[in-house]
């Protein structure tokens, strides 16, 4: 009998160590509260206090989308980086009800600021920035905003195209797209459209659980909030400004874009590369990947994540060797 006993008692040990070392892993749900909406955010620093020490990736989400598709690439960055993830408000866990958010660039680019700004980002150059998709757009104004604080950029299928009649065409058929997509979005819940939805956005096959996960979170995201940022997206006077504020980023650049996205032509985001290298002072590097998609986070995740490394390991020698210049000025 008393062996039995000791037995259990080894087994409830072992389970109590198991139940702790999950809660230990796992990364604590935190919420930022300002004028427009209850932020919802993820901190890699909080379940593991050495990222604090780390240099920090701030994710900045595409249309529609809530934070959790970044979730295997911060799996795989953050034993070398404090990574940074949150919902934009109309996603995922942010609160807006009752609040009265404005859904444009500098709104969006406010509340990612306050993030910023509540963790002391801004207060050393510690700070990578990636944006994807439409979220390159808000990531560039705050690579603007906090360049004091920026090591790198990296902007992910978020292209310019040139300004011509068939352009325009096209963008006003995008417009037309948004709006059925926002009236008609339920559909998408079933097949054979839900599969439709996903083979769309990605171009090689993507964890299950992240089928349901990208539909879900557009299903379910705030219909103005949608509506509004994929209009923005595709106005022509909001394009031109990202392009001329891409150029005047001072930290190095990467631009990424899978050459199979039928989302977004990657031709745009070539051209934004080109546009950049020729025009700027400042390094941009171009990362293609040919058998890729709109989602190179989910479809190739270890080989993105090998591509980020090497841009940010790049950024950092950057302003290493540039800190002895700074230092003779002075």
């Amino acid at each position: 009998m008393h062996l039995w006993v000791m037995a259990g008692e080894k087994l409830l040990l072992l389970y109590i160590r198991f139940v702790f070392s999950i809660r230990n892993h796992a990364t604590p749900m935190s919420y930022l509260e300002s004028s427009r909406c209850k932020l919802y955010y993820e901190d890699t620093a909080d379940s593991d206090p050495s990222g604090r020490e780390k240099p920090v990736v701030l994710f900045v989400n595409g249309w529609a989308v809530s934070s959790r598709y970044w979730k295997p690439l911060v799996n795989i960055l953050s034993a070398e980086y404090r990574c940074i993830t949150y919902d934009q408000s109309g996603t995922g866990k942010t609160i807006i009800q009752s609040y009265k958010p404005t859904f444009t660039i500098q709104g969006f680019t406010d509340e990612a600021g306050a993030l910023i700004e509540y963790l002391g980002l801004q207060r050393s150059r510690e700070l990578h920035i990636v944006g994807h998709s439409m979220g390159g757009m808000v990531a560039t104004e705050l690579c603007i905003r906090y360049r004091e604080a920026l090591l790198s950029a990296t902007i992910i299928a978020c292209g310019i195209f040139e300004e011509n009649a068939f352009t325009s065409l096209g963008l006003m058929f995008l417009g037309g797209l948004i709006d059925f997509s926002m009236h008609f979005r339920n559909i998408f819940l079933h097949e054979p459209l839900k599969s439709l939805f996903i083979k769309r956005a990605a171009s090689k096959e993507i964890p299950k659980e992240y089928h349901d996960i990208i539909i879900e979170d557009f299903t379910q995201s705030d219909k103005e909030a949608t509506n509004a940022v994929g209009k923005f997206s595709i106005d022509p006077e909001a394009l031109r400004a990202y392009t001329r504020h891409v150029i005047t980023i001072a930290s190095p650049v990467l631009c990424c874009v899978g050459m199979a996205d039928n989302t977004i032509p990657p031709e745009g985001t070539i051209s934004l590369y080109e546009r950049r290298h020729t025009e700027s002072s400042a390094p941009t590097r171009l990362a293609k990947f040919n058998d890729l998609g709109h989602l190179p986070m989910l479809e190739a995740t270890a080989e993105f994540a090998c591509e980020l490394k090497k841009h940010f390991e790049f950024a950092e020698q950057f302003y290493k060797k540039r800190a002895p210049e700074n230092t003779g000025n002075k």
